[in-house]
Protein backbone atom coordinates (compact mmCIF):
# COMPACT_ATOMS: atom_id res chain seq x y z
CA UNK A 1 0.00 0.00 0.00
CA UNK A 2 1.43 3.11 -0.99
CA UNK A 3 1.51 6.54 0.62
CA UNK A 4 -0.37 9.42 -1.13
CA UNK A 5 1.62 11.95 1.32
CA UNK A 6 3.25 14.31 -0.31
CA UNK A 7 6.83 15.29 2.45
CA UNK A 8 7.46 13.32 4.72
CA UNK A 9 5.93 14.37 8.20
CA UNK A 10 2.72 14.39 6.22
CA UNK A 11 3.68 10.33 5.94
CA UNK A 12 4.74 9.75 9.37
CA UNK A 13 1.77 11.25 10.68
CA UNK A 14 -0.69 9.13 8.76
CA UNK A 15 0.84 5.85 10.29
CA UNK A 16 -0.40 3.97 13.05
CA UNK A 17 0.03 4.92 16.62
CA UNK A 18 2.71 1.62 16.92
CA UNK A 19 5.23 2.54 14.14
CA UNK A 20 5.42 6.55 14.31
CA UNK A 21 8.21 6.71 16.68
CA UNK A 22 10.08 3.92 15.28
CA UNK A 23 10.00 5.92 11.49
CA UNK A 24 10.54 9.15 12.77
CA UNK A 25 13.72 7.68 14.71
CA UNK A 26 14.62 5.81 11.11
CA UNK A 27 14.42 8.81 9.51
CA UNK A 28 16.43 11.12 11.79
CA UNK A 29 19.21 8.55 11.52
CA UNK A 30 19.19 8.84 8.03
CA UNK A 31 19.07 12.32 7.76
CA UNK A 32 21.88 12.36 10.28
CA UNK A 33 24.33 10.30 8.74
CA UNK A 34 23.81 10.12 5.27
CA UNK A 35 26.46 11.80 3.27
CA UNK A 36 25.61 15.50 1.67
CA UNK A 37 24.12 15.76 -1.17
CA UNK A 38 21.22 13.28 -1.33
CA UNK A 39 17.84 15.09 -0.87
CA UNK A 40 14.65 13.42 1.39
CA UNK A 41 11.54 13.19 -0.67
CA UNK A 42 9.13 11.15 -1.75
CA UNK A 43 9.14 8.58 -4.24
CA UNK A 44 7.00 5.61 -4.70
CA UNK A 45 4.98 6.33 -1.90
CA UNK A 46 7.98 6.21 0.47
CA UNK A 47 10.47 8.42 2.56
CA UNK A 48 13.08 8.40 0.08
CA UNK A 49 16.28 9.82 -0.27
CA UNK A 50 17.54 10.36 -4.05
CA UNK A 51 20.59 12.38 -5.88
CA UNK A 52 18.79 14.97 -7.34
CA UNK A 53 18.67 16.19 -10.94
CA UNK A 54 20.55 19.09 -10.02
CA UNK A 55 23.39 16.47 -9.28
CA UNK A 56 22.39 14.07 -11.91
CA UNK A 57 20.77 15.42 -14.91
CA UNK A 58 19.45 11.49 -16.48
CA UNK A 59 17.41 10.91 -13.42
CA UNK A 60 16.84 6.99 -13.17
CA UNK A 61 17.19 5.14 -15.74
CA UNK A 62 13.44 3.70 -15.80
CA UNK A 63 11.72 6.80 -15.57
CA UNK A 64 14.22 9.60 -16.10
CA UNK A 65 11.31 12.31 -14.80
CA UNK A 66 12.47 10.24 -11.09
CA UNK A 67 15.41 11.50 -9.20
CA UNK A 68 18.13 8.48 -9.20
CA UNK A 69 16.86 6.62 -6.03
CA UNK A 70 19.47 5.41 -3.20
CA UNK A 71 17.61 4.81 -0.19
CA UNK A 72 13.76 4.69 0.88
CA UNK A 73 12.06 3.75 4.29
CA UNK A 74 8.43 2.52 4.48
CA UNK A 75 5.80 1.85 7.38
CA UNK A 76 4.06 -1.49 4.82
CA UNK A 77 0.85 -3.58 5.63
CA UNK A 78 3.32 -6.36 7.99
CA UNK A 79 6.98 -4.56 8.61
CA UNK A 80 8.59 -1.71 8.48
CA UNK A 81 11.31 -1.78 5.08
CA UNK A 82 14.51 -0.25 4.76
CA UNK A 83 15.65 -0.19 1.26
CA UNK A 84 19.04 0.59 0.22
CA UNK A 85 20.16 0.21 -3.11
CA UNK A 86 23.64 0.16 -2.26
CA UNK A 87 23.07 -3.44 -0.77
CA UNK A 88 22.11 -4.30 -3.83
CA UNK A 89 24.79 -3.22 -6.25
CA UNK A 90 28.02 -3.80 -4.03
CA UNK A 91 28.79 -7.42 -2.98
CA UNK A 92 30.78 -5.76 -0.12
CA UNK A 93 28.78 -3.21 1.68
CA UNK A 94 25.97 -6.48 1.35
CA UNK A 95 28.59 -8.73 2.50
CA UNK A 96 29.57 -6.22 5.78
CA UNK A 97 25.72 -5.50 6.46
CA UNK A 98 25.17 -9.70 6.82
CA UNK A 99 28.20 -10.18 8.65
CA UNK A 100 27.63 -7.11 11.14
CA UNK A 101 23.77 -7.94 11.68
CA UNK A 102 23.69 -10.34 13.77
CA UNK A 103 26.18 -7.98 16.29
CA UNK A 104 23.29 -5.50 16.48
CA UNK A 105 20.43 -7.41 16.22
CA UNK A 106 18.90 -10.69 18.23
CA UNK A 107 16.04 -11.38 15.37
CA UNK A 108 17.28 -13.43 12.23
CA UNK A 109 17.60 -10.81 8.88
CA UNK A 110 14.53 -10.84 6.93
CA UNK A 111 16.27 -9.50 3.82
CA UNK A 112 15.05 -9.17 0.15
CA UNK A 113 18.00 -7.98 -2.72
CA UNK A 114 17.58 -4.40 -1.05
CA UNK A 115 15.13 -4.50 1.40
CA UNK A 116 15.55 -5.02 5.05
CA UNK A 117 11.89 -6.02 6.62
CA UNK A 118 10.91 -5.83 10.52
CA UNK A 119 7.99 -6.81 11.67
CA UNK A 120 8.92 -5.54 15.22
CA UNK A 121 9.85 -1.78 15.16
CA UNK A 122 11.71 -2.81 18.47
CA UNK A 123 14.27 -5.19 16.74
CA UNK A 124 15.08 -2.23 13.90
CA UNK A 125 19.00 -1.97 14.81
CA UNK A 126 19.08 2.13 14.46
CA UNK A 127 23.07 2.31 15.21
CA UNK A 128 23.63 -0.46 12.25
CA UNK A 129 21.42 1.39 9.47
CA UNK A 130 23.42 4.81 11.14
CA UNK A 131 26.63 3.21 9.67
CA UNK A 132 25.03 2.20 6.80
CA UNK A 133 23.56 5.13 6.22
CA UNK A 134 26.89 7.09 5.41
CA UNK A 135 28.89 4.48 3.95
CA UNK A 136 28.19 5.35 0.50
CA UNK A 137 28.60 9.34 -0.71
CA UNK A 138 26.95 10.55 -3.76
CA UNK A 139 30.05 10.14 -6.33
CA UNK A 140 30.40 6.71 -5.23
CA UNK A 141 26.60 5.82 -6.09
CA UNK A 142 26.25 7.31 -9.12
CA UNK A 143 29.59 5.17 -10.20
CA UNK A 144 28.15 2.35 -8.99
CA UNK A 145 24.70 2.89 -10.69
CA UNK A 146 26.63 3.24 -13.87
CA UNK A 147 29.16 1.06 -13.56
CA UNK A 148 25.82 -1.34 -12.91
CA UNK A 149 23.88 -0.26 -15.47
CA UNK A 150 26.71 -0.26 -18.12
CA UNK A 151 26.82 -4.75 -18.02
Amino acid sequence: MQSKATNADQYIAELPEDRKEAMQKLREVVKKNIPKGFEETMQYGMISYVVPHSIYPGGYHCNPEDALPFMSIASQKNHISVYHSGIYADPEIMAWFVAEYPKHASNKLDMGKSCIRFKNPKNIPFELFAELTSKMSVAQWIAKYESVLKR
